[in-house]
């Protein structure tokens, strides 16, 4: 099992609430805090991506900027760069993010995002595309990507992007390429998962949630001939007992910011609607869901660490590789858990893998 953290990279935190938070959105916040997770014991940072308000984000950083930054004042923490693909042209994108992987040696990812926020877009001017096609637009972003970063001379005719004989040089020192993640709920994240993407990101989600979108995304890439990695957010809650993390967890849902939790619904609402099958982002969270904007209560990481380290290794015994983690309190809390939770799930799961070889025996 492998960790990440979010980067907070806006104002607010990762809750939409008002209750006190030890976090901080600056740079130098940000350094430290990536120089304490890469010495704790947590391998990615993910540098999410928005750039007007959403659920309660007054101020945000740009990603791809920040994880540039960041890179330079960490030594191994790999770092992902969220990107919508319908804001970038891949060729730039795979030249920033290859001039990255070369100066932090290999410590480049990107997290592909198809687009949710529809009013972002048009803020900006681009035109709003269908669900599907916007993951048809980045299944062919991913492609250009690809062959960037690996070919010496790139032909590609598609409908959204054409590249005439382009090149990079340098390309990127990561072999055979940066980690490409995505995330999406739907049928058509999926097929795309499993065509193009190294690792799908769940929304947090319960362990029977979880074990279906695996089961079909792993089916769908055994088909394409390919095996893809899955990581799980969750939101951490880690006190001296469960009474306690569930008594933290009402205090946030209690000040929660009832108006922009509102605004929030009403942007996401059209997420899973579009889709032809019903199924995408947000279509069964409630209120309190929301108030963590990507279901990070449901994965249910609340109390001692004894309890949340079985509640990851029961992810990971059904196919969870990583865990993308948020806190509410990042200055300590990121930290403890890196202390006290990332050693017992590693010397959980040896325990386990003793186990089952004895077993086979």
């Amino acid at each position: 099992m492998k960790f990440g953290y979010w980067m907070p990279l806006g104002s607010g935190g990762y809750v939409i609430s008002r209750i006190p938070q030890r976090t901080d959105w600056s740079l130098e916040y940000n350094i430290a805090l990536a120089q304490a997770a890469e010495s704790c014991g947590f391998e990615y940072g993910l540098a999410p991506a928005r750039f007007i308000a959403s659920h309660g984000w007054e101020w945000q950083q740009e990603a791809i900027t920040c994880t540039a930054i960041i890179a330079a004042h960490t030594q191994r923490l790999k770092l992902i760069s969220a990107v919508h693909t319908g804001l970038w042209h891949p060729a730039m994108v795979a030249k920033m993010g290859a001039t990255i992987d070369v100066y932090s040696k290999g410590r480049f990812a990107i997290n592909i995002l198809s687009g949710w926020f529809k009013e972002e877009f048009h803020a900006f001017g681009e035109c709003w595309l269908e669900h599907d096609e916007r993951y048809r637009r980045s299944e062919e972003f991913i492609q250009v990507l690809k062959g960037l970063w690996t070919q010496d001379r790139v032909m590609f005719k598609g409908d959204f992007y054409r590249i005439n004989g382009g090149w990079l040089k340098p390309r990127p020192v990561s072999q055979p390429h940066p980690e490409i993640f995505q995330g999406g709920n739907s049928k058509a994240a999926r097929r795309m998962a499993a065509r193009h993407s190294d690792w799908y990101f769940l929304n947090g989600t319960s362990l029977e949630g979880a074990k279906e979108q695996i089961s079909e995304v792993r089916a769908l890439a055994e088909q394409e001939g390919r095996i893809v990695k899955f990581g799980l957010n969750g939101f951490i809650i880690q006190r001296e007992s469960e009474q306690q993390a569930l008594e933290q967890l009402a205090a946030i849902i209690a000040q929660a910011d009832s108006e922009s939790v509102r605004s929030f619904a009403e942007q996401v609402k059209q997420a899973g609607a579009s889709t032809s099958e019903g199924i995408g982002m947000w279509v069964d969270s409630d209120y309190a869901n929301l108030i963590q904007p990507n279901d990070g209560f449901k994965s249910r990481f609340f109390g001692p660490p004894d309890v949340i380290a079985d509640r990851i290794l029961a992810y990971e015994e059904i196919g969870v590789d990583l865990i993308l983690c948020a806190f509410l309190n990042f200055t300590d809390e990121l930290p403890a858990f890196g202390q006290e939770v990332i050693p017992r799930v590693q010397g959980g799961a040896l325990s386990r893998g003793r186990q089952t070889r004895t077993d086979l025996r």
